[in-house]
């Protein structure tokens, strides 16, 4: 993550702030509400990749959401509390991989014994034959081998077809207060089975997940999901600028901006959201807000909202150096991508310093004429820039190319100059 550190410090500290208060007594640490954060900034300066760092570092829970998808109860569209739901459910698919892969072990013993039992012949004939346990023994160790993988083995497998069935509510499955298993026959909400005829090697990944899944409790992986979500969950609101004016220039209320800051104040504060997976208390949800607030300021926020974002960073444009920073340094850096994509067909890319500087240099310029899209414009540069390469790359003669500052210029001069078709191509 390339600059930007008055927001990052300020993220920090919310992490630190998140762990103290795991360390402090129980009657205590109820009381210590998170401190929410609005980050302030143009499109693509880094706001969502540092909200994405903050969840990595601290293991959490982490959904990002666009304020604009919500409207206000009793209109079409979602409703807030969509978005714990959807937080819980991550967390439960966070907390089953973590489970999966402490057992892989164990799974993969039990899914070879399986596959062991499919691959055993049938015994015909009274010809003398290996006892059972030295006919299995013979087979698994042929099966580590390898020797195996191309024969085909029948396995019962389910089916991907659920039963659909549509409600015409905007509130979700979650509130509909009624036990549907009571209501239709045993077994319908199960996916139905059939038997395939796969290769040994698929069989495998089958049959390990099969195992993986009866070797975990589900129950606990709800609990501790749950647990997760409530203590140490994040939740990311993009666009929150867009639903921050009070009112339409024409007078009356927006439902999609007052109503939705209105719905989404009980979760910020604290409120208790019905999930397929139980209640959800929000209390201690971080949140962490973001928006470019061009038209509009927090101000514009309800005073009640505002009160409950207690801290605020602004994230500043980005510059030439910051350009270059993002185009060589991280571990997935831009350069880095292409030159492994291309490498894929034995082509060599080899960019110098200058190719990096003018590529910063463009990108600059290109965002102070048109509209400053941050970081996002390095990738239609550089896309525009490797166009011919990317597309004629298998059948070119030369494997090696170097990349420089000409070269840059070359590709890129006519469509700088040409403002409309700088503003239509990049």
């Amino acid at each position: 993550m390339v600059s930007q550190n008055e927001a990052k410090r300020a993220v920090a500290i919310a992490l630190r702030n998140r762990w103290r208060r795991q360390q402090l007594p129980p009657e205590l640490r109820d009381e210590v509400a998170p401190k929410n954060i609005i980050m302030i900034g143009p499109t693509g300066v880094g706001k969502t990749e540092i909200a994405r760092r903050l969840a990595r570092l601290a293991q959490a829970p982490f959904v990002k959401v666009e304020a604009t998808k919500f409207t206000e109860i009793g209109y079409v569209g979602r409703d807030v509390e969509s978005m714990v739901r959807d937080l819980t459910h991550i967390s439960v698919n966070m907390v089953r991989e973590e489970q999966k892969e402490k057992v892989q072990l164990k799974a993969e013993e039990l899914a070879e014994e399986r596959l062991v039992s499919l691959l055993m012949p049938k015994r015909r004939g009274k010809s003398p034959k290996p006892t059972l346990k030295e006919a299995k023994a013979d087979i698994r160790q042929k099966l580590r081998e390898g020797k195996f993988e191309e024969r085909s083995v029948e396995i019962e497998v389910q089916e991907r077809a659920l039963p659909m069935i549509e409600f015409l509510s905007s509130a979700g499955m979650e509130d509909v207060d009624i036990n549907l298993k009571d209501i239709f026959p045993p077994g319908f909400f199960q996916a139905p089975t059939k038997r395939r005829k796969v290769k040994v090697s698929e069989a495998r990944k089958v049959l390990t997940n099969e195992e993986a899944q009866k070797l975990i409790d589900i129950d606990d992986v709800i609990n501790e999901a749950v647990l997760r979500v409530e203590q140490s969950g994040i939740i990311f609101i993009d666009e929150l600028d867009k639903v921050s004016g009070r009112e339409q220039p024409g007078g009356g209320p927006d439902i999609s901006r007052e109503g939705v800051q209105r719905d989404l104040l009980p979760l910020v504060e604290g409120s208790v959201v019905a999930t397929r997976y139980g209640l959800i208390k929000t209390d201690h949800v971080l949140f962490v807000a973001a928006g470019a607030f061009h038209s509009s300021k927090p101000s514009d926020l309800i005073p009640e909202l505002q009160g409950r974002f207690p801290i605020r960073v602004e994230l500043k444009p980005l510059t030439k150096e910051d350009f270059v920073k993002i185009l060589t340094e991280p571990q997935n850096a831009l350069i880095k991508q292409y030159v492994a994509l291309l490498k894929t067909e034995e082509m060599e890319l080899d960019f110098t310093p200058d190719a990096i500087e003018e590529i910063a240099s463009i990108a600059t310029s290109v965002n102070q004429r048109t509209e400053d899209i941050g970081a996002r414009r390095l990738y239609t540069i550089m896309e525009r820039l490797l166009d011919d390469i990317s597309f004629n790359a298998p059948q070119m003669e030369e494997r090696h190319l170097k990349i420089d500052a000409s070269y840059v210029r070359d590709k890129l001069e006519n469509v700088i100059k040409d403002e409309d078709l700088s503003h239509f191509i990049l």
